[in-house]
């Protein structure tokens, strides 16, 4: 599997591999929404990927979409990410922070002032939030007014901004898994009839928008996107994705920015895309029937087939801190335990053992 070894350029960063670290909710944050010396340690750990991009950071506080997800919109959450910055660029890693803003998939229990997430269109998502007091229904979200919109644009720009000043190597836009920009993307979640409805160049917008902001704001160089076609999560359906990704690529391909990002669904759309798409991609491989996520086997054979220029894994890296030594190794591998996926402490998240002691 050499291919995974290869460097490779990344905007303006040289990277010694293409075995990137995919992002992961791992809601540990602490009060505040503040990543604290469990994250330094959980990020430092896996600094010998080829790129770190972290879990979701919310820009706003509206933006939150599940309890203890840390944030980049506060002095406090900054300072608490220069902190993991700094350890991973000691240990010789680069790392990009992924901004997600949740949308509809978000709760009053979840915010100060008991307000209504945010959405398109006054859709619910059907799904569920985990809270200590139980499971609560994701309500119907606000939909969001032009000034709304033109807001949570700034958030982001505010948010890429942010994770400059806490050292990171870049930022991804999040337009994917069923939160705000795939809502904006999605006929089923976004009904709207104004500028940022109805047809495709409407639908996409809200991405185009947010990606041209936040390139503008910190270099284009420094921006990557993410995109999920075809995913059902959070109660998306989509009706066009033969005919919304290709031209949501093209649209982006006009800014520049680092590289697009494919939580793949469909292999044959990945190809599509693939060809529409003129600069770096990187590639979070769909799991073979049978398998629960995708393989390092599977990430080489996709670089093999030309798919992609560097690709992600989740479960694997969350279980082998030192993924690249296994690899070159064959093997073994720990299993990632589901059970302490989401909150809780160092257990299942900073205890993995690596190959040698």
């Amino acid at each position: 599997m050499n291919e995974l070894f290869e460097p490779v350029t990344v905007g303006k960063l040289d990277l010694p591999n293409r075995l990137f670290m995919s992002p992961m909710t791992r809601s540990r944050a602490g009060e505040g929404a503040v990543p604290g010396d469990l994250a330094v340690e959980y990020y430092a750990q896996r600094a010998g990927a080829g790129l770190i991009i972290t879990e979701g950071t919310q820009p706003s506080v509206i933006g939150q979409g599940y309890m203890g997800t840390p944030g980049l919109h506060s002095k406090e959450q900054v300072e608490g990410w220069r902190r993991v910055t700094d350890a991973v660029h000691a240990r010789g890693g680069r790392i990009f922070a992924q901004l997600m803003h949740a949308g509809r998939v978000g709760h009053p229990w979840l915010y100060p002032d008991g307000a209504l997430p945010l959405g398109p269109s006054a859709i619910p998502s059907g799904e569920l939030l985990y809270t200590p007091d139980g499971m609560l229904e994701h309500p119907a979200p606000k939909e969001m007014t032009l000034a709304d919109i033109g807001a949570v644009v700034d958030d982001f720009v505010s948010a890429a901004q942010n994770a400059m000043a806490a050292g990171f190597d870049g930022v991804e836009v999040h337009g994917a898994n069923g939160y705000l920009i795939h809502q904006f993307l999605c006929g089923s979640a976004n009904v709207r009839t104004d500028a940022y409805g109805g047809t495709l160049a409407n639908r996409i917008r809200l991405a185009t928008e947010v990606a041209q902001a936040v390139g503008d704001a910190v270099g284009p160089e420094r921006v990557g996107f993410r995109v999920s076609p075809r995913n059902p999560n959070n109660g998306i359906r989509e009706k066009d994705p033969a005919e919304l990704y290709p031209a949501l690529v093209r649209a982006l391909s006009g800014y520049g920015l680092a590289y697009l990002h494919i939580m793949e669904w469909d292999r044959e759309l990945t190809r599509v895309i693939r060809a529409a798409w003129p600069g770096t991609l990187i590639l979070n491989p769909k799991a073979e029937p049978g398998t629960p996520s995708g393989t390092p086997e599977q990430a080489a054979a996709a670089l093999r087939e030309g798919l992609a220029d560097a690709v992600t894994l989740g479960a694997y890296w969350l279980a082998n801190p030192d993924l690249p030594d296994r690899v070159r190794a064959g093997g073994p591998y720990n299993v990632a335990d589901p059970a302490t996926f989401y909150g809780g402490d160092h257990r299942g998240y900073t205890d993995y053992p690596a190959l040698t002691g």
